[in-house]
């Protein structure tokens, strides 16, 4: 029985780092999409307007961090791909246009989470057999529907922190007024450090959102 568990468990681990690595491939994707929607052709012009996901692999953070923390068994589980590259200045309207860049990628994690979220709650109406705890005995779609909709719920969440370099950053930066603008500076400056300090304080008190939001979605308790 305990082999059996270990087998699910590292079966499970895989399947989130594969999982995640296709998030952030669509989330990389939908921002050079979104920026060619608004007359920027950068990213297809670097062959990365693509969901290929070689073009978009970071080795550390799609790869080596996601398989760390599963080891570490933390509660936090997160990576990233290679920012897809855009020109603000083609833009055809610089404020609004990076503003939709920014939140493009967040938008398709949340649409990936609602879209398998749905098909968890009313799995039994497509023809599958009903959701059971037990995950020896789980139906394998819902096994990974359920860490499709945790991983992009925790990158659209995650996304949204206004710290570099997250997107939700570069969506204060373009509302900022230029009085304001040493906020700005500061963050791109300490973003990093700012941001490591948000995951080890702030974090656990956001992190909620994501169970209130999967249980909402998908019927079941996270």
């Amino acid at each position: 029985m305990k082999d059996t568990y270990m087998q699910v468990q590292v079966i499970d681990g895989i399947f989130y780092i594969i999982v995640l690595i296709m998030s952030v491939v669509v989330h990389e994707f939908c921002h050079g999409y979104a920026a060619y929607l608004q007359g920027d052709n950068t990213a297809r012009d670097q062959n990365r307007l693509t969901l290929n996901p070689l073009k978009h692999l970071d080795p550390f953070g799609s790869v080596i961090l996601p398989a760390l923390l599963l080891l570490m068994h933390t509660d936090f589980l997160i990576g990233w791909a290679r920012p897809v590259p855009y020109n603000p200045n083609n833009l055809r309207n610089k404020k609004t246009g990076t503003i939709w860049v920014a939140i493009a990628g967040i938008l398709a994690n949340i649409l990936l989470a609602v879209i398998f979220g749905l098909l968890i709650r009313f799995g039994t109406v497509f023809g599958l057999p009903p959701y059971t705890n037990d995950p020896t005995l789980i139906n394998p779609f819902y096994k990974i529907a359920i860490i499709i909709v945790i991983v992009n719920l925790v990158l659209a969440i995650f996304n949204l922190v206004p710290i570099p370099p997250l997107d939700g950053s570069k969506v204060l930066f373009a509302l900022l007024p230029a009085r304001l603008r040493s906020i700005e500076n500061f963050l791109e400056r300490w973003g990093i450090f700012v941001l490591l300090l948000f995951i080890l304080t702030l974090w656990k008190f956001i992190a909620p959102l994501v169970s209130i939001a999967f249980s909402f979605l998908t019927g079941l308790q996270y």
